[in-house]
């Protein structure tokens, strides 16, 4: 049986209001609306309807954790692109106003017209905009205001459906709606929840970098220029390590000239002078003082010993997941540090070549779809292009990232006629792009392509953004889509994973880390795979030729445990 969509709006101060798409408004105080909710959630028949994370925070705080919502900021940022979707450009956008024009919040004055904002107690001004206080929070104020709250979600979400019906294939954004909310409200409980970490361990790793804690600000200050000394010792000069002109006139100074001071570079060139060496060890242990120090560790972790970002379901480019406090960059170093608690363990799943994958899906090309059934598909496509396999991984992700030089450049340009049909995907969107036209991504994503005034530009500088647009284009259809069958596959384990008592604690990338009773690890890593062949079925579209998706599943007790 299909889940009722069903607004709600929710204050502590004010109440709860459910609202059934098509059917009566109920008005409840606090805690009688919360018994309520959880009452509609044990029918299982339920998607609630909100206007962004704040209410997911809301419910996930008070001890409920819905199995189905539609998220409207979600969805506006699927159908129109970009990251910011607060209430008034989420208003604005579906009823065709412009945004420039979206009031901002103001003080009254001898020149402010009281007229232009309209009721107080009315949530849209005579132009057609949401009022700015109400936009701003004045909606949970009182619980009338949330009935109008919860009614205006109602409307926009029949909004937003219709748009996506417009859309070339409306049952996949559909879907992609639905995984997108239920991801905003994933991130909702990865930050609630935290990640466990072992402090004591923690403080090991970075002990063993940049020394033990400081005492005070001086102290460490000496920490730093102690380490400081050990790079600018070696050419007997001061430089400032932290500015990369700098550096680049350091290593000069070495017999070594650099385009650019990157730690690629450098690694191929430790072995020259010892001064390389010591840079890649300084700006290995600086990162670790100033990002991953003993002041991340006072920040960001808990007295329950979990480790805390804020986490958003979208990046507003191609649609992947971020997290703060460097949940989705931490050194590896550090991976010892996170420890599954007592009687729990972690189950690590990592998917594997995921973005040849997803060009063989989105594309429909049934001869890369056909090398995906190897659980190493640049072993078929190196042998179709006669090639090594490492040249023939250079040429896919080459081709994904508009590279057309270099290293295996004439593998790339086999790719075209062993594999068109992929090759044809890629080249229009990035002839797509360079034309400054937006693209979608199979999901429905829009991914906004403005070309801006070129008029301005020389003709050699118009050809340089336009093939940079281009790049960008064609690498975004497929990262855009890679992260749209992540997230379903994450929502998926969340759902699936609860019954064993699972709880996804972070989702990298490509990487999902699920914490369980040790007694169900075997079961969840077996979930897991389930989960990704039940991905494969409702994102892939149906072809004669199916495209595998494969994950590399462990059970640790370590992060760093898995390989």
């Amino acid at each position: 049986m299909p889940a009722t969509p069903t607004a709600v709006a929710l204050a502590a101060d004010a109440g709860v209001v459910v609202v059934p798409i098509g059917g009566e408004r109920m008005v409840f105080g606090w805690d009688d609306g919360l018994e309520q909710i959880r009452r509609m959630e044990a029918l299982a028949e339920t998607r609630w309807v909100w206007w962004d994370r704040e209410t997911a925070l809301a419910l996930v705080r008070s001890g409920v954790r819905p199995a189905r919502c539609w998220d409207l900021a979600a969805a506006h940022r699927l159908l129109f692109g970009g990251w910011r979707a607060d209430p008034a450009r989420v208003w604005a956008a579906l009823h065709e106003l412009d945004p420039a024009s979206i009031p901002g919040p103001s003080q009254p004055d001898l020149f402010t017209d009281p007229a232009e904002e309209g009721v107080p107690d009315h949530p849209i001004r005579p132009d057609g905009h949401l009022r700015a206080d109400w936009a701003a929070g004045a909606w949970a104020t009182s619980a009338a205001h949330l009935v109008h709250w919860a009614e205006l979600a109602a409307t926009l979400y029949e909004h937003q459906l219709e748009l996506l019906g417009d859309l070339p294939d409306p049952a996949r954004a559909l879907a992609t709606a639905r995984s997108e909310s239920a991801a905003e409200l994933l991130g909702v409980e990865l930050e609630l929840d935290g990640l466990p970490i072992d402090v004591a361990e923690a403080e090991r790793v970075i002990a063993s970098f940049i020394g033990p804690r400081p005492r005070d600000a001086a102290e460490a200050a000496r920490v730093a220029a102690a380490r400081d000394a050990r790079v600018l010792d070696l050419v007997a000069d001061d430089f400032d390590l932290r500015n990369p002109a700098q550096v680049k006139s350091l290593l000069r100074r070495a017999g070594i000239e650099l385009p650019d001071t990157r730690a690629w570079r450098l690694e191929q060139l430790r072995a020259e002078h010892p001064i390389v060496d010591a840079l890649l060890t300084w700006r290995k242990a600086e990162r670790m003082a100033t990002t991953f120090g003993y002041a991340w560790l006072d920040e960001h972790v808990g007295a329950d010993g979990r480790l805390r970002g804020t986490w958003s379901g979208t990046d507003g480019a191609a649609g992947r997941m971020t997290a703060t406090a460097g949940l989705h960059n931490m050194p590896a170093d550090l991976r010892s540090a996170i420890v599954a608690e007592r009687d729990h363990a972690f189950v690590r799943a990592d998917l594997g070549q995921i973005e040849p994958r997803v060009l063989a899906a989105v594309s429909l090309d049934p001869a890369l779809a056909a090398a995906t059934h190897e659980d190493d598909m640049y072993a078929p496509v190196a042998a179709r292009l006669g090639v090594t396999r490492d040249v023939a991984k250079v040429a896919v992700l080459g081709a994904m990232y508009g590279q057309t030089t270099g290293h295996g450049a004439e593998a790339l340009r086999g790719l075209e006629s062993a594999y068109p049909v992929a090759m044809g995907y890629l080249r229009r969107a990035d002839e797509a792009a360079q034309g400054g036209h937006d693209l979608r991504t199979a999901g429905g994503r829009r991914v906004r392509m403005d070309a801006g005034d070129v008029g301005a530009l020389s003709e050699r500088d118009a050809r340089s953004q336009a093939a940079a647009r281009g790049r960008y284009g064609r690498n975004a259809m497929i990262q855009g889509a890679a992260a749209e069958f992540f997230k379903t596959w994450a929502v998926l384990v969340r759902a699936r994973s609860a019954p064993l008592g699972g709880e996804l604690v972070l989702c990298l990338h490509d990487e999902l880390l699920v914490h369980v009773p040790l007694d169900r690890r075997f079961a969840t890593a077996r979930l897991l795979e389930h989960c990704l062949e039940e991905t494969a079925r409702r994102w892939a579209p149906p072809t004669t030729t199916p495209v595998r998706f494969v994950a590399d599943v462990s059970v640790v007790e370590r992060w760093s445990d898995a390989k």
